[in-house]
C-alpha cells in the first residue's frame, strides 16, 4: 500500500466527532514514591508547579474541561477527566504530567478514551410527538402544542449537555465501563429498536428518581477502546453513587444485556489539594 510522504510538520488534529461531540479521556495515576523520596525538595516544588500548570483548567491551550480527583483505593492515587474538540489537547495533558518534574514518579494506570454523543435513544421531536398521541393527546390541540413545545426547548439543553457537557462541582464521582451483551440468549444487538427503546425508557426512568442528587455523563467508547461505553457519575454524596447503581441494576436493560468493568470511586478537588492530599511536597 502506498503511504504518503511524510512532510516532518507537526501533528495536527481538530476535529470534531462527526456528531458535534467532544473527545475525552479518563486518566488514572498512582506516586512511585521511591522514586519521590531521591527527589530534592526543590525538584518537587519545581515539579508540583509543573503539574498544576498542566491541570489548571483556566490555562491558555488546555482541553476546555478538564477535572481533577483524589481516588479512593489502591487502583490509583489520582484520577483526571479531560475533554476537548482536538483530541490532541487532551493528550497533550498527559505528556506534560509525564514530561514534568515530576514525571519520573508517576505511573499511569487505568484509562478509557471515548467521545460525547447524543444517544440514539432520545426521542426527537417527531418521536415525542407520536407517543403524545398514542397517550391520548390529540395532534394540534393547545395541550399537545404546549408540551411538543417544551419538549423542544428541554430538548436543546439536553442535547448540548450530552455532547458539550459541563462538569458537575458535586464532589463525590464515580466512573466506570461497560458493554451490551452479545451472549445467545442476550444478545443486545439482536433486538429491535422499539425493544431496546422500551427498555432504555424503563431504565431512564430508574435514573430520574435521583434528580437533584446524581448527574450521569454517558460517553462512547466504540472504536476508541476496549469497552463500549463509559459512564461518569457525580453526586452530591457518595451514598447516593452506591444507591444509584443499585438500583439500576435491576432494570431488564442492565440485568440481562449489561456487562461492567471496573468501578473507580473518587472525589473533585483541585490540583494543588491532590497534591496535597496524596503527600506530593
Amino acid at each position: 500500500m502506498n503511504r504518503p510522504a511524510h512532510t516532518g510538520k507537526p501533528v495536527e488534529v481538530s476535529l470534531n466527532p462527526a456528531n458535534g461531540g467532544w473527545h475525552c479521556s479518563h486518566l488514572y495515576y498512582s506516586w512511585n514514591r521511591a522514586a519521590l523520596a531521591q527527589m530534592s525538595a526543590e525538584q518537587i516544588a519545581a515539579g508540583r508547579a509543573d503539574v498544576i500548570a498542566a491541570l489548571d483548567p483556566a490555562a491558555d491551550g488546555n482541553p476546555v474541561r478538564v477535572q481533577t480527583s483524589v481516588v479512593s483505593g489502591h487502583k490509583a492515587d489520582f484520577s483526571l477527566m479531560l475533554m476537548d474538540p482536538d483530541p490532541l489537547k487532551v493528550d497533550r495533558v498527559h505528556q506534560q504530567l509525564m514530561a514534568s518534574g515530576l514525571g519520573p514518579a508517576l505511573v499511569p494506570g487505568y484509562s478509557f478514551v471515548s467521545v460525547t454523543e447524543i444517544s440514539e435513544y432520545v426521542p426527537s421531536e417527531e418521536d415525542y410527538g407520536k407517543r403524545l398521541v398514542a397517550e391520548g393527546d390529540e395532534e394540534g390541540s393547545p395541550t399537545y402544542t404546549a408540551k411538543m413545545k417544551a419538549y423542544a426547548d428541554r430538548l436543546v439543553t439536553m442535547n448540548r449537555q450530552r455532547l458539550t457537557p459541563d462538569f458537575s462541582e458535586w464532589p463525590s464521582t464515580c466512573f466506570y465501563p461497560m458493554n451490551k451483551k452479545r451472549k445467545v440468549g442476550e444478545n443486545w444487538f439482536t433486538l429491535t429498536k422499539k425493544e431496546r427503546n422500551a427498555l432504555m425508557s424503563e431504565h431512564a426512568r430508574s435514573g430520574m428518581a435521583f434528580a437533584g442528587k446524581v448527574t450521569q455523563l454517558i460517553s462512547v467508547g466504540l472504536g476508541y477502546d476496549d469497552w463500549e461505553w463509559g459512564v461518569t457519575l457525580w453526586a452530591a454524596n457518595p451514598e447516593y453513587l452506591k444507591d444509584i447503581v443499585y438500583r439500576m441494576r435491576f432494570d431488564e436493560a442492565s440485568a440481562r444485556y449489561a456487562e461492567f468493568g471496573p468501578f473507580l470511586i473518587s472525589y473533585i478537588c483541585s490540583a494543588e489539594s491532590m497534591l496535597d492530599h496524596c503527600l506530593v511536597k
